[in-house]
């Protein structure tokens, strides 16, 4: 069986040409897995679906290997699931099989090599990154600025007095009534700021 998996990152993107572009690669319609879900999260229920219908001597054809996973780390953690079950995987652009046979053992190691070649690299951009604002900019602070600090500090002053007097649910509850939605977990993030 050829089974095709087609993934946007957002609601307003469209499946359209990757669905179109799996099918003209010989997978039926019906047999092709799609969903809207961002890249960061890990739960993709149509990729988890398919994973579980797909079977040995199957293959599978996504557009690109970044439609697998948000990175290509995460695409070989699925890609060597499917290798484990002799399943083929067929990527359109750039062109390349990669199979449980010694010719996609070895496409699978040389992806393997550029993900970890990737990863070095962002880890050596952020390193240059923050080397460069320490020595350019006397404000520079690493870390995410503080929720006190920004354009909403009068709001986050405003929730940190209600909550003098109240619960976080109870604040959480009043801010959300007034138009200004605010959870109970916020509410604590920040009064620990606060504090």
């Amino acid at each position: 069986m050829i089974y095709g998996y087609a993934r946007v990152s957002t609601q307003g993107q469209s499946l359209k040409d990757q669905m179109e572009l799996i099918q003209q690669n010989g997978v039926d319609h019906k047999n092709i897995f799609h969903e809207k879900f961002t890249g960061t999260k890990t739960d993709r229920p149509e990729l988890d679906a398919l994973l579980k219908v797909i079977k040995p001597n199957d293959t599978l054809v996504v557009s690109k290997l970044d439609r697998l996973a948000r990175n290509i780390r995460e695409a070989l953690n699925v890609i060597h699931e499917l290798q484990e079950n002799h399943v083929t995987i067929q990527v359109l652009s750039p062109k390349m099989t990669v199979s449980n046979d010694v010719g996609g053992k070895i496409m699978y190691n040389t992806l393997l090599m550029v993900a970890d070649i990737e990863r070095d690299m962002i880890i050596e951009r952020t390193k240059a990154g923050k080397a460069y604002a320490k020595a350019h900019n006397p404000n520079y602070k690493e870390g995410r600025k503080k929720r006190l600090e920004g354009k909403n500090k009068a709001f986050y002053d405003a929730v940190h007095e209600y909550k003098a007097n109240h619960s976080a649910k109870e604040t959480s509850e009043y801010f959300t009534s007034i138009g200004k939605p605010i959870s109970s977990r916020s509410v604590f993030r920040i009064e620990k700021e606060y504090k």
